[in-house]
Parts: structure tokens; sequence; C-alpha cells
């Protein structure tokens, strides 16, 4: 059941969260001049994709109650640990997040990380292809991939149901990733569960999709992404990868980040894609 919101405590507590901050756990340079203590509001709006005035009216406790979406906002703007958005949300009167929820907030451990990656394509992918967050030079390359709702959040739905999530993806690997997509869906599905999401994801794909239906039929196992990548970008053409794959420590989460060889003419595509963002190039 829903509560009512505590508005002081809630105040007092992302006051606190804030001050505890400081620019370089978010990636921001500090200045000479800085005398706030923690981060300025107008940093944490920033962060959370929100105005300062609704910052400090949160802070001040006269404002209006915050939706969960807008909760969930706050705790990965202010880098919150999964204890801390429990309390969050809690304060904000709503319940605490189930376990779904919980497993797609992405952890301070890798948000630090992310913060340092602003140049660099990245993002960070949920235990069943959900794209949680990714860098500017990451949508860049890989399109945005943050919007999707429902089944289309996860990786493989999309790549069985979506004929637009290959087309970024070299034609000669389609084959190889449908294999790999259909054993690490069936390895997450045996191990999570007849009841659980990955298990109801595999029975709605054997409906939707023959490709995948045969695949599961051969019973692969223990097939795993290879670190080398190859991409067709729709404005720069082929780009040549490696893929770096860094595990959170419960394993629900990855942080993948993509980089080329020096002095290769992928590494110069990577870098013009990292100058013009995506202002030029459309994504997909």
């Amino acid at each position: 059941m829903e509560q009512s919101v505590d508005r002081a405590q809630l105040g007092a507590f992302l006051r606190a969260r804030r001050e505890a901050l400081q620019p370089e756990d978010v990636g921001l340079r500090r200045g000479s001049r800085r005398r706030t203590r923690g981060l300025r509001r107008e940093e944490v709006a920033e962060l959370c994709d929100m105005s300062a005035d609704y910052v400090a009216r949160l802070e001040r406790g006269d404002g209006p109650q915050p939706s969960p979406q807008m909760a969930a906002a706050v705790a990965r703007g202010l880098r919150l640990t999964p204890d801390e958005r429990d309390h969050l949300f809690l304060l904000c009167g709503h319940r605490a997040p189930h376990r779904q929820l919980r497993g797609e907030h992405v952890s301070p451990g890798l948000m630090r990380v992310v913060d340092r990656l602003q140049d660099t394509p990245a993002q960070v992918m949920g235990p069943l292809g959900e794209t949680l967050l990714q860098t500017a030079p990451g949508v860049a390359l890989l399109g945005e991939q943050t919007h999707h709702t429902g089944r289309a959040r996860s990786a493989p739905y999309r790549w069985f149901t979506d004929p637009a999530a290959r087309e970024r993806y070299l034609p000669d690997d389609h084959g190889l990733n449908s294999r790999v997509n259909v054993a690490l869906l069936r390895a997450a599905s045996t191990r999570e569960g007849p009841r659980s999401q990955a298990a109801r994801l595999v029975t709605d794909l054997l409906r939707r999709s023959g490709e995948f239906a045969s695949l599961w039929d051969q019973q692969e196992v223990g097939l795993r992404w290879s670190d080398a990548k190859r991409f067709v970008h729709p404005q720069v053409g082929r780009i040549d990868l490696f893929c770096q794959n860094l595990l959170d420590p419960d394993q629900s989460q990855s942080l993948l980040v993509f980089t080329a060889t020096p002095g290769t003419e992928s590494h110069e595509k990577l870098a013009l894609l990292n100058v013009v963002g995506t202002d030029t190039f459309p994504v997909g």
C-alpha cells in the first residue's frame, strides 16, 4: 500500500546525499572557486534530468510527491546504493522496488566507472540484455537503446522480433549472434526457474520467432560473446572494435566498453563518431 510522502525526512536525506557527493565522484571538474559543500543543486538537477527548482523544492520539503520514475532518476543521479534507493522510495511514499527493479538500478561502482568514460562508447547492461545506461559515444555507435519498454527492453527479444536490431552488426555475424543470444537466454531461464522473467521471455519468443524456436531446439549451451565486435554504422561504415566486459560483484549487471586498435581505420572512424556525437548521425 502506498504511503504519504515524508517531506521533511526526504529533504534532509536528499540534501545529505548531495553534500556527500564530490564533483570527482560523478565525473565533474571541481574548479578553483568552488565553495559549495558537495555538489551544487544545478549539478544534481542535470544528473537527474530535472530542474534545479524541483531539486530545491524537494530539499526544502515543499515539493510535490515524486513519482516512482522520478525517485528512480534521483537514485541514479545521486549514485545511491540499493539500500539507499529503497530508503528513498519509502520516504517518497512508495513501496521499495521489487527485485526486478532493483536489478535495473545501476550500481554506484559502475556509475563511477561510466562517469570517467564519457569520451568512450560504453553501456551498462542488465541480466536479460536491458540497456540501463549509455555514454554519448555509445549512443553514436549503437543508437539509443534505453528508451525501449516491455519485452523490447531485452536485446535478445529485439534481435529476434525487430529487424532494425540487426542493422548495425555485420551480416556475416548474424548467425552466430543468434546462437549466442539463445544460449545465454537458455542459461538465464534455467538458472532463474520456470516462473522467471527469463522463462517468460523464452515462451514469448518461441511463439513469435521461427528462427528462435529452431535454435532453441538445438539445445546449445555455453556459447559466449567474442571480444571482437564488427559493426556497420549507417554513416561511417564498418568498424572493428574490441569489447571489454566488466561484471559487477553479483553479476546482475555488466559494463561494456568498446575500443579500437590505435592507428587503424576503425580507430579513426570511432574518433570521428566521438567528435560529432549524435547530432549529425541519426540513431536507430
